[in-house]
C-alpha cells in the first residue's frame, strides 16, 4: 500500500496545506478517504481526480469533507463525453442530510456503511467504529486483501478503552493528535501520551500524527509520542504530500 497525505491540518488549513484528507493505495486501486479544506489543490498534484476508484467519510464536520463537492464538481464538469464512471462514495446515514449529498446524478453514489459489516472496496476490507466526537465519527481499519497489511486511520476521536482493540496489530495507526501530553482530559480528541498508550498497547508498528495544531511544533508533537515509545516504533508528524509505503 501506497499512504500520500493531501491534508492534516486540524479544523482548518494552515502553512498552504489542508485539512484531514488521504489517497491510499495497492493494485492500481485509488480510495480517497476524506475530503477536508484545501484538500482537492492537493489532490491534483497527487493524481487526475478521475483516477479516484473510490471514496470513504469518517464523518460530516467540514474539515473533513468540505472539498468533497468540489471534487463533484469537477468531475460533473470535465465529463465532457458522460463516458466517465459514477464515483461511490461511502458515508454513515446517521446524518441523512448530508448523506443524500454524496450523490450527485451521473457523478457519484453514496453508500451507507455500517459498524456491524465489513466493506469490501477494491483491494480492501474496511471495518469502522464509532469514535468519541460530538457527531457520529467512525475510525477507519483498513486491511489490504493481498498482503494483509493494515492501516487504522482513528479519524477525530477523543481516548475510549475500545480504541486500543480497534488498532492492535496494525502495522500503521494514523491518529488524530492535537492535544500535548499535559491537556487535561480532552473529550474529542487525542494527546500525544493517549496516541502513544495507544500504540504501545496495540503493538503498532509506525505511528504518523494528523489533524495537527497549528499552534504546536510538528517536532514538539513528535517528540512527546517517541519519549514514550520504544525506539523501534517510528513517528512521524505527517504534511502534504508526503508519501509512505505501507
Amino acid at each position: 500500500m501506497k499512504l500520500t497525505i493531501l491534508g492534516c491540518c486540524g479544523a482548518y488549513p494552515f502553512r498552504n496545506g489542508a485539512t484531514t484528507s488521504y489517497l491510499l493505495e495497492a493494485q492500481n486501486f485509488k480510495l480517497l478517504i476524506d475530503a477536508g479544506s484545501s484538500s482537492f489543490l492537493q489532490l491534483r498534484q497527487a493524481c487526475d481526480p478521475f483516477a479516484i476508484d473510490a471514496a470513504i467519510i469518517s464523518h460530516y464536520h467540514g474539515d473533513h469533507w468540505s472539498d468533497l463537492p468540489v471534487l463533484q464538481y469537477y468531475r460533473q464538469l470535465n465529463d465532457y463525453a458522460g463516458t466517465k464512471p459514477v464515483l461511490d462514495i461511502y458515508g454513515h446515514d446517521e446524518a441523512p442530510f448530508f448523506f443524500k449529498q454524496l450523490t450527485m446524478t451521473g457523478v457519484s453514489r453514496g453508500i451507507a456503511y455500517s459498524k456491524d459489516t465489513p466493506l469490501n472496496i477494491g483491494p480492501f476490507v474496511i471495518c469502522v467504529k464509532r469514535t468519541q466526537h460530538p457527531v457520529p465519527t467512525y475510525a477507519m481499519r483498513i486491511e489490504e486483501k493481498q498482503t494483509g497489511k493494515v492501516l487504522v486511520f482513528t479519524a477525530d476521536t477523543g481516548y475510549f478503552a475500545q480504541l486500543v482493540d480497534f488498532c492492535r496489530g496494525a502495522q500503521t495507526l494514523l491518529a488524530d493528535t492535537y492535544f500535548l501530553a499535559q491537556q487535561p482530559q480532552p473529550k474529542n480528541h487525542l494527546t500525544t501520551a493517549q496516541t502513544a498508550h495507544i500504540a504501545k498497547e496495540a503493538n503498532i508498528g509506525r505511528v504518523l500524527l494528523t489533524h495537527l495544531n497549528e499552534h504546536i511544533a510538528p517536532e514538539v508533537l513528535e517528540q512527546q509520542v517517541k519519549e514514550r515509545l520504544d525506539d523501534n516504533i517510528e513517528v512521524h508528524a505527517v504534511w502534504s504530500q508526503d508519501v509512505y509505503e505501507l
